[in-house]
């Protein structure tokens, strides 16, 4: 969606799409918003609790089977398992991606990482297919009067036609760019400090995977401690998904990550991208 300042002010049941890396503050300015009367809509919590619900399960439930006294109660069905995902807390969808490497060190092996990706790409292609459903609802069923749509930091991986044209014609998409280098070195430590499950376009992980087993002199996957892999994949994923965005961007508005770090309230935010769309205006 397009707009001039004034037609986005009379705009009466705004639709946003945020975009960025992972730690830009795309689920803070959610959360706040979800204060003033705006939908939130978490595609990673859309993805856990209806996509990949059953698959996290039945991967539980695998390793619950290896120990006697476990199978043996959920065999006759005298416990259940089930998915406790929270919308702030996405740690069985994290848990099911997994890390590639090592199953002795805590890492997935090659052929099931690739088929836990596609899954993982597949659930997340549904999850943005059901925007326009759910920006419905979120008026119609829950009576609320804006939508905010909080998607993943892998939307630029999934080269799936047609998926941000829907965005584009349902929402707003505001890119937040990250132009501050120290700010893109502390963002690339962090992740560094606490390495977590990612989605990788399928050519890319190969290609990098190739990369890095040439640089430690190692043969296959299964060779590799997970959390180094992560560590060092991870600028190299950071900087080729910045060009990603941007064509994404060219849909909609963009904005600075130290612009959206400096708002506090709703007003504040729909400030933000009056400015926005004003920039480009002129």
């Amino acid at each position: 969606m397009k707009f001039t300042p004034e037609s986005f002010r009379a705009w009466e049941h705004k639709k946003i799409t945020l975009l960025g890396m992972s730690g830009v503050g795309k689920t803070y300015i959610s959360n706040m918003l979800r204060q003033h009367d705006w939908f939130h809509y978490s595609g990673d919590y859309r993805i856990g609790t209806r996509y990949l619900d059953e698959l996290i399960m039945d991967l539980v439930k695998a390793q619950a089977m290896q120990q006697p006294f476990l199978r043996d109660l959920l065999r006759k069905d005298w416990i259940y398992i089930r998915n406790n995902i929270k919308v702030d807390d996405l740690g069985p969808v994290l848990s099911f991606v997994g890390k590639l490497g090592n199953p002795e060190q805590g890492g997935v092996p090659l052929e099931d990482f690739v088929r836990r990706q596609a899954q993982y790409r597949e659930a997340e292609i549904a999850a943005v297919r059901d925007v326009p459903d759910f920006v419905r609802k979120a008026q119609e069923v829950y009576g609320y009067k804006h939508f905010i749509n909080d998607m993943g930091g892998s939307l630029c991986e999934l080269d799936e036609p047609g998926i941000i044209d829907l965005l584009a014609e349902h929402t707003l998409i505001l890119y937040i760019k990250i132009t501050d280098e120290e700010q893109e070195r502390q963002l690339i430590a962090r992740a560094q400090s606490a390495p977590k499950p990612l989605y990788y376009r399928p050519e890319f992980l190969l290609e990098q995977l190739d990369i890095y087993l040439r640089e430690q002199n190692l043969e296959y996957a299964a060779q590799m401690n997970p959390d180094d892999f992560t560590r060092w994949v991870f600028p190299r994923l950071f900087h080729s998904r910045i060009p990603r965005y941007e064509a994404i961007a060219r849909h909609g508005y963009t904005v600075t990550s130290k612009e959206l770090s400096e708002v506090k309230t709703e007003g504040e935010f729909i400030e933000l991208l009056e400015r926005a769309i004003a920039r480009e205006d002129d």
